[in-house]
């Protein structure tokens, strides 16, 4: 299975931590860019967050055995904090944008 292990616990850290500033935000009641539109309202970014969390977590449960190994601990890890950083210089340009987003 493609997302049996490393890889499949990397994904879920990125879909995981990705979640978070699209929930955070959300229940803030502030818009948010999401993958279907450049300015998405506060709902839809509570549903684009929690959507990222439940297939996060589907796929780490997917993913790992009835033990963490040290391997699927690490790529975990490196998958959040990989997201994290691409996602703090992506939103530090004003004029940030998905390649799909016309305005």
């Amino acid at each position: 299975m493609v997302l049996h292990g490393v890889f499949g616990c990397f994904l879920a850290g990125v879909l995981l931590v990705n979640g978070v500033p699209h929930f955070i935000r959300g229940i803030c009641g502030h818009r948010h860019m999401t993958p279907f539109k450049r300015d998405s309202s506060a709902v839809l970014n509570v549903l684009w967050g929690f959507a990222n969390f439940i297939v996060g977590e589907a796929i780490l449960r997917i993913s790992k055995g009835p033990a963490w190994e040290c391997s699927e601990v690490v790529a975990f890890w490196i998958g959040g904090f990989v997201i994290a950083v691409f996602l703090a210089a992506f939103w530090s340009n004003p004029e940030a944008r998905l390649p799909w987003h016309k305005d």
